[in-house]
Parts: structure tokens; sequence; C-alpha cells
């Protein structure tokens, strides 16, 4: 059975959920939207920390793993990664971030012209729907909506006069004119509950008749005819289907699909295609390449006062009256986004801008989903805003439902090794501030035994995780290696584009899922004229 439509797009995450909803807004356009997830049911999507319900989930999360990491000491790392309407960011701990206006003019001077920060900051604010309403930096009336949050603990207060004793600067607002500063996150939600990019893209547009939504949708290849890009074989519901596309496919499959399927469709390394089996129809070596990502140092340090998390929720009650408390009043501890409090600061081996981020937490367990300590503790996770280190995504064989191998090469450069070690002394002396000292009993990781350069490095070696913001597998640019054009055409065919966080030729310095918003805000903006 073939289906046709205008536009097919693949991935229904936070970039196709924009593109579905603004090419079908005319009414008449016909846009497919697959997901190879299920539809945004699971009430724990909705309440904002049920990511940790959600995160290693199978139901709702890929549930990939990297593959054993030299720079980590051998170990593998579980990648979330979303897999539902939504995508990641269903599963997502809700902070907005969009990183720093060098981060995009970056981007311009690498050889991507329309995507300088004055370019591309129209679309931040077309998407969004801020709560403090429109300024220079920020726009209303858009469908994702910004709000500040709820949630707040005095611990939370004194971690951030604890880093501005430090020399950073007291902020409100780390998407506006700087991005360096300490203070509150803001969240992509809206009374109390997340809003993720189906909730915002989808919620107006499911019911309109040219726009078709499938789920358990498994896109497997994408077939191309005269050196154009027009059918995406589907397994729907154990169901094999052809969709046509009479105008352009749009993949939004994200760092690890978007490189997985383009190999399947015979995109990519023409040697890694023909070990496969796979004809090669366009033999682009970068597809999969410049991988990214942040990796977070989770310090964790227990305190003197049963004033965090671990002790609000330590029983069943507690964990009810913390229920109740968000059915009546949609607020407490079920409203928390992923982390409370943000810090972007310079160590001594950035001179001009902020190099590392913190994420702190009036809790600690040992990741998300596996339930919090026994005992008081914070956490203040801390990661690298501009990793050097760059690995690989590549297919393990021409099966679409076998995972593809997942190469970070974590703390593989000079630079990001000193940033981690620099990073731990940095969150030392946050904690032994006036500010933080009172509150803390005892560092509990990393060990606090290690001090030497050498033995911090071992010891974020040993304890370092994802932050989850995997990007650059696909990479746009100007010279002829690049896998997209500026406008995120596949080279070497036609009537295809890639519209995610795999696009970035460099990382963003901060959270990736506003971003990737406006990366769609832009390329609809490209297909529309």
């Amino acid at each position: 059975m073939i289906d046709s439509f205008d536009y097919v797009v693949i991935g229904a995450g936070s970039a196709g959920c924009v593109m579905a909803n603004r090419l079908s807004a005319d009414g008449v356009t016909s846009v497919a939207l697959l997901e190879a997830g299920a539809r945004d049911w699971n009430p724990w999507i909705h309440v904002p920390v049920g990511y940790f319900k959600t995160i290693h989930n199978p139901a709702t999360d890929w549930c990939y793993e990297t593959e054993p990491d030299p720079g980590l000491n051998g170990r593998s790392l579980k990648w979330p990664r979303g897999k539902v309407l939504g995508g990641s960011s269903s599963i997502n701990g809700l902070l907005y971030v969009r990183g720093q206006h060098q981060d995009y003019d970056r981007w311009a001077e690498l050889g991507c012209s329309g995507w300088s920060y004055d370019e591309v900051l129209p679309f931040f604010k077309k998407s969004e729907n801020q709560s403090r309403g429109e300024s220079q930096y920020h726009g209303s009336g858009g469908p994702l909506h910004v709000s500040d949050m709820s949630f707040r603990r005095e611990i939370c207060d004194d971690f951030i006069k604890g880093v501005a004793e430090l020399g950073t600067p007291i902020s409100d607002d780390n998407n506006a004119a700087d991005q360096e500063g300490v203070g509150y996150f803001q969240l992509t939600a809206h009374n109390g509950r997340r809003c993720s990019s189906a909730a915002a893209y989808l919620k107006t547009a499911k019911d309109r008749p040219n726009l078709t939504i499938l789920t358990h949708a498994m896109a497997e290849r994408i077939g191309f005819e005269n050196g154009r890009a027009h059918t995406v074989q589907i397994n729907h519901k154990n169901v094999p289907r052809t969709l046509k596309a009479n105008r352009e496919i749009i993949l939004c499959g994200g760092a690890v699909n978007s490189p997985q399927l383009l190999q399947l469709s015979g995109i990519g390394p023409g040697q890694l295609l023909q070990d496969h089996g796979i004809d090669v129809v366009v033999d682009s070596p970068d597809v999969g390449s410049n991988l990214q990502d942040h990796l977070q140092i989770r310090t964790v340090y227990k305190t003197t006062q049963a004033n965090t998390l671990n002790d609000e929720l330590s029983n069943s009650w507690q964990k009810m009256r913390a229920g109740i408390t968000y059915l009546t009043k949609r607020s407490g501890p079920l409203s928390m986004a992923a982390s409370q409090v943000y810090a972007f600061c310079r160590t001594r081996l950035s001179n001009n801008r902020p190099d590392i981020q913190y994420h702190f937490q009036p809790l600690s367990a040992d990741s998300p989903g596996e339930g919090l300590h026994p005992f008081s503790a914070i956490t203040a996770s801390v990661c690298q805003l501009r990793p050097e280190s760059r690995g690989s995504i590549t297919i393990k064989s021409n099966d679409p439902n076998d995972h593809p191998r997942i190469t970070p090469n974590y703390l593989s450069t000079e630079l990001d090794c000193q940033t981690a070690v620099e990073s731990i002394r940095h969150a030392r002396q946050v904690m032994a501030t006036s500010a933080m000292r009172q509150h803390i009993k005892e560092e509990y990781v990393p060990d606090p035994r290690a001090q030497s350069d050498d033995e911090l490095l071992n010891q974020a070696r040993e304890i370092s995780n994802t932050i989850y913001h995997p990007v650059g597998t696909c990479r746009m640019g100007a010279d002829s290696k690049s896998v997209l054009d500026n406008e995120l055409r596949v080279r070497g065919v036609a009537g295809l584009r890639v519209v995610d966080a795999s696009v970035m030729p460099e990382i963003v310095s901060g959270n990736t899922n506003a971003p990737t918003i406006m990366i769609a805000e832009r390329a609809s903006d490209f297909i529309l004229r």
C-alpha cells in the first residue's frame, strides 16, 4: 500500500512536531508525521518530575547504550532518547536554555550562513510564549510555554549566593544579553505540566484534515529515484507500508536515529555501507561523525541538616502528601524540573565566556529512576560547555531494529581533561564558601581523598555521565564534506532534509531542546519561503 503526501516528516520529537505544525498550517498541504513510539498518553510524561519514570523505560525510551569508552575507564553509559510523541522533549528535564550568542556566531564563522545569533533570535522568539511577556530577547504568543520555577528551597538560594561569592553574577535570565550568571532555571512548563514539543505544536494541529500522525511507525529506509528521495518504507504496527513524498522527506530522528537511517538508506561512509550489504547512494563519510555531548560530573555532598528532598520524600506518607499537593495545587516536589539552579561560570581555562555549567538539585541519587539516597544530600552537577572530544554513530548491521554503535570518545582531548579537573575543583570551592559550608557535612562523590590533577581526572573518568545532549552527527556547512548545506538539505540528493540536533556543527553552550526547536522553526521558514 502506498500513501502519498506532500511532506513526510520522520520522527515526532522536538523538531518533528514543529515541522508537522508549520508545514500543515495552511490547511491544504498534506503532511505525514511518523513516530516509532506511542502517543504521549503516559501520565508521567506530563508531570514534570515524571522523567524519573520515563527515562530508562522501554515504553518511552529507546534505551541506547554506548560502547565501552576508554575515556571513562572502559565504562558504557545508558543514553536515553525519547521514543514517544514529543521525543526527548517528553522525557527531558524541562530546562529552557538557548546557549550563548557566540555559539551561533561561531556557526556562521564556520560557513553556516544564515545561522548567526541575530539571524536565529527571531525564531527563538517565534517559538516562545514567555510567562514574563515579550521583550528584546523573548517572545509571547508562540506555542512553547516558558515559565518561572515555582519550586524553591533555602539551600538553593544559598547555592546561588555561594557561586556569587566566587565572582559569578546573580542572574534571572540566562537567555538574555549575557549567559554568564547564577539563578533559577526557566522551564518548558505551563500550570505545573510539562510543555513538550507535542503538547506545544501538535495539540492545536492534530485535528487538521491535512495532517496524518502515525505512531508505532518505524521508518526503515528512504527510497530514491533518479537522485531524489521519494519514498519512506515503514513498519506500521507490524504491517509494511510505503509513504511517498511529492515534495520533500524531512528527517527529524535526532543525533542517533538520523545518521542511522541515512546509513541504512545508502547515504554515509561508502565502505561501512558496503560492509553491511547496502547499496551506496551517496558516499558521505561524515554521516555519523562529529558526535558531541555534554559530560556531567555529578558531585554529591551530604548535608548537616534534614533539609533536602531526600528527607522530604523519605517515606510513603511524605510521597503521598507530595502527590496531593501536586494534584490540588500543581506545585511541590512533583512540579520540579531535573534541576533547579543554573550557574554558567568561567574556570581559569576560560577568560572571555563561561566554559562550565552547573545543574544544582536539593537531592541526590545514583541516577534518574533509581530512587533517592537514604541520607540528606545535594547534587551539584557540572559539565564542560564546549567539549573538543568527537565521537561517532555507525550502524552495526543493515537491520533497522539493531541499535547503532555509539562511540562518544569522552575526555579524549587535553582541554576536556583539564576542564574536568577544574570543574571538580570549582565545585569544591563553591561548597567551601560562607553561604554553603554551613550546609556541608562531607563530600560523598567524588572521593574526597582525590586531590592531585591525576587523581581528580581519574575520578571524572569513574563518575561522569551523559547529560543527554548528543548533537552534530549530520552537520551542516558550506564545505563539500558537510552532510547538509546551510538550508539543511542532504548533499548529493534532492528532496531530503535533516532537521534536528544532529545538524549542529558545534554543540551549543547549554541544554539542547530549545535550540533544536529553533532549528525546526528556521527550517520550516526555509521550506515555506
